[in-house]
Parts: C-alpha cells; structure tokens; sequence
C-alpha cells in the first residue's frame, strides 16, 4: 500500500450535498477530494433518482398531449412508443448533467477519487477501486453525503425480473399492461402517473388512510380525484401479506384478504440511508435505526469534525435542501460557526399529474394551532393562459391571517405548480408588512401569466375577509 496522501476535506459523495459542501471549502482554499463509488459523479438525484424520473415524465406528458390533440387524431392510430424508448430521452439529460458537474470539480480543482471507502479510523478512509486496488486518505475534516436508496423488505424477491423498487424501474425492457405500486408516497404518486400516461392498468396500495396526508386537505383530495378519474385503483389502509411473482405475473396478498395480480410489482414504501459498509459502526458515530445518521445544528454528526448531509440524515430529502447543507457544513469547516441554516419554508415539488407544490402551514394545522386564518382561491380554469394552453385542470389557494394579512401557506395543484410556488416563496420570506396579502393585490401581473393566480387569490381572499362580493 502506497503512502497515505493527506487532504483538507474528504467529501465522500459526488449528490447535491457533497456538491454543495466540496465545492465551498474548494472556493475557501481547502485542498478537496471527493469520493465516487460509480463510474460517473452526480449521484442517485442524477442517474437513479430526480433527473431520470422527471425525464421520464416529461416525455410522457409530451405522448400524453399529442394525443389528445385533435391536430394529430389521424397519427395518434399509427403512434407506438414503449416505455424503454421514453426512458431514452432521459439519457442526454444525465449525461450533460454528469459531464456539467465534473467541470465544477475540475475548474474549483477539487480531486475526484473512485471508488467505494470505507473509514479506518476517525481521520482515515480506505478506498477500494474498481480493479480492487486500496489507497489510504487523511483528513482533519469529513463530510458524509452518501445519499439513500430504496427500502427492500426481506420478504420480498427483487431479484425477480417482474419485482422493482424506484431504481430498477428505470431499467424495464418493455411497457407493462398492468402494474401495482406499493407505497402511495411521493415516489409510489408519481410513477402511478406516468404509467397511467401510458395507459397501465394501476393498482396503488396506500398504506395510510389518504394520500399524501402532509399535504393541505384539498390538495390531496385533489390528487385523489385526478388519479381515479385517470383510472388508477386505489387502495387505502392496506399492508402486504406476501408478494409472489411467476413467469408471467405477480400476485400480492394483502392482509385484508384481498389479492392482486398484475404484470409487474414495484415496491415503492420508503428509503434507506447508505450508512452500510462505510466503516461508520467501527468508529462509533451514531446512527438510527433507518440507517440515517444523527447531527446537530452544524451538521456535526457524534464525531464532531465528520459532518453528514442530505438523504443521509433524513428530512427534508431534496435535492435543492441538500445542496444548502453541504454548504451550510463547509461554512462550519471553515468558519468553525455557521450562521447559516435552512429555510423554515422550504417548497414541496411533487411531479405526478396534476403536479403539485406548496409551502408554509395547511388548513389543518392552522385550526390545530387556533390561528384565526383564512382562504383565498384561484381556479386555473378562469384564467386566460390556462385556457390558451388548454391546461385549465388545478387550482392556487392561499392561506392568510385574517386581521395581519400575514401569508401563512401557499398550495397549489396543476401544470407547472412547481414553479409557480416560488413566487410565493419570495414573499413569504420577506418579513413584516412585505410578507402580506397586499403584495399580490397591488402587483402588476404580466398577463396572460399564470402567476396572475396570486392576484386573483389574494382579491378572493380579501373580499372573503371584508364582506365585499
């Protein structure tokens, strides 16, 4: 074994959150290495997870609009595009998205290292490489961002060709005529829209009582809707007895009683830490018992110069928060302080159909919490860019203090939710009197826009407030 070469910071990670914390400590002066274990960097948000599966829906949502375009009726007939020609399109998207990220290494002149590691010691990582060669690294300071992945029961056979979860899914060879989805999530919502695009016969298993309970009532009720009318089976308060896959299909028994059977199972209830084979156990650092591991404020984990960042501590596992972490933690590498520390409200992006976005507090919480609130709604269908684009299915509503015009909560659901959430964002992260609902009445809208549903809310609202119709 070679002489252990010594570094500033090792980021074990090439994800959003080492991104974030490598590249700060880079720009500060810090000789920087970051560990890959595969072959290119990016992480699962860029091969395995966000990039790929938006990808994906997007192609989807395109077939889906050709479709129903009355333009197009006569070509619809002869239109044939399988699953693995969609997923194709997602490739060019990886591609410049790894090849982009490894220029912000090579320019910020941050050593890539591959391999998988594993630490020795609380200062030394060892480095397994691909032909089997180990080298040894030292650092003063670590920062662990290792990501998730899909949670596997071990009851369940995902060596199986038909049995997926949320990575294996991307690599199906064919388009299913029926699948069922276990897990009704973000994930299990989400993939349960793109294969009702492709005409899938759906069975979504929810394991809770609704949808996406940490929505806003209305919203999951909404989303509820949509799906069934699209014609997905939904299944509430049910758990699996077993799942059986054959040759040909799958059959899962739950403990209800009931039986499934479709052409393809994709287990899609909840991720893991990578916390495994990583050496953390040898040097003592704390972690629970979904593999996530433990820090405080500053990201310090039990070990206080081994930091940890992104999906690998748990909440709010987003890619956008765990790029704020890892440069939240290199501000305390270098600073020794950081003053820095997440937004309270940070937006929710879920990208099924209808998409959905929001922040802030919902109804319920605020009728929980006593706070004399109230509504203010836009419905997209009234809207003049929503009629012009067609998309006239969603709605904007906003939550506000009914004697401060504070905005509380902003929710919304329907094409492009996700962006249009940000606009709200801004203003609720202004402070006083800039953080009212006054901003969207006296803003000027370009129109026709769809962020003018901010305007047409907040008059609803405000009406509703004073009496005036």
């Amino acid at each position: 074994m070679s002489k252990i070469k010594q570094y500033d910071v090792i980021v074990i990670g090439s994800g959003p959150g080492g991104e974030g914390a490598a590249v700060k400590c880079a720009k500060e002066g810090y000789h920087v290495a970051i560990v890959e274990k595969y072959h290119k960097v990016g992480g699962g948000c860029t091969h395995w997870g966000t990039i790929p599966s938006k990808s994906l829906r997007h192609a989807v949502q395109r077939l889906v609009a050709f479709k129903n375009n009355p333009l197009f009726e006569g070509a619809v007939s002869q239109l044939d595009v399988q699953y693995p020609e969609l997923l194709k399109s997602a490739e060019g998207v990886i591609s410049k998205q790894a090849k982009m990220r490894k220029g912000f290494y090579e320019r910020n002149q941050i050593d890539i290292i591959s391999g998988h590691a594993r630490f020795i010691d609380k200062n030394t990582i060892e480095i397994q490489q691909s032909n089997g060669a180990r080298e040894r690294y030292q650092a003063p300071s670590f920062v662990v961002a290792t990501g998730s992945r899909p949670y596997r029961p071990n009851n369940i056979d995902f060596s199986h060709s038909r049995i997926h979860d949320s990575d294996t899914i991307l690599n199906l060879q064919q388009t299913p005529k029926s699948i069922t989805i276990y897990g009704a999530g973000v994930i299990g919502s989400e993939y349960a829209s793109i294969f009702r695009g492709l005409d899938v016969k759906v069975n979504l298993i929810n394991t809770r009582d609704r949808l996406l309970s940490f929505l806003d009532d209305e919203i999951s009720d909404a989303l509820s809707y949509h799906l069934r009318q699209q014609g997905t089976v939904i299944r509430h308060n049910e758990t699996y007895d077993s799942v059986e896959a054959t040759d040909e299909n799958v059959i899962i028994r739950l403990k209800s009683g009931k039986q499934i059977q479709t052409e393809f199972f994709l287990f899609a209830n909840g991720r893991s830490g990578n916390s495994q084979n990583i050496g953390l156990e040898d040097i003592d650092l704390a972690m629970n018992s979904r593999g996530q591991i433990e820090i405080n404020e500053n990201y310090q984990t039990s070990i206080p110069h081994i930091y940890a960042v992104g999906d690998i501590v748990g909440y709010p596992s987003l890619a956008s928060a765990a790029y704020d972490q890892g440069r939240f933690a290199a501000t305390h590498i270098v600073n020794g302080e950081c003053e820095y520390s997440l937004v309270e409200h940070i937006p929710t992006g879920i990208y099924t159909s209808p998409e959905i976005s929001s922040i802030g507090r919902t109804e319920a919480e605020l009728t929980s919490e006593q706070v004399p609130y109230e509504v203010g709604h836009s419905f997209f269908k009234s809207l003049a860019r929503a009629q012009i684009t067609g998309h006239t299915v969603g709605m904007l509503k906003v939550l506000f203090h009914r004697e401060t015009l504070e905005i509380l909560g902003i929710h919304c659901f329907g094409r492009d939710a996700a962006e249009i959430i940000h606009i709200g964002q801004a203003i609720m992260a202004q402070k006083g009197e800039a953080n009212t609902l006054m901003y969207f009445i006296n803003t000027t809208f370009n129109y026709p826009t769809m962020g003018e549903a901010y305007r047409v809310a907040a008059l609803n609202g405000y009406n509703r407030v004073y009496g005036i119709s």
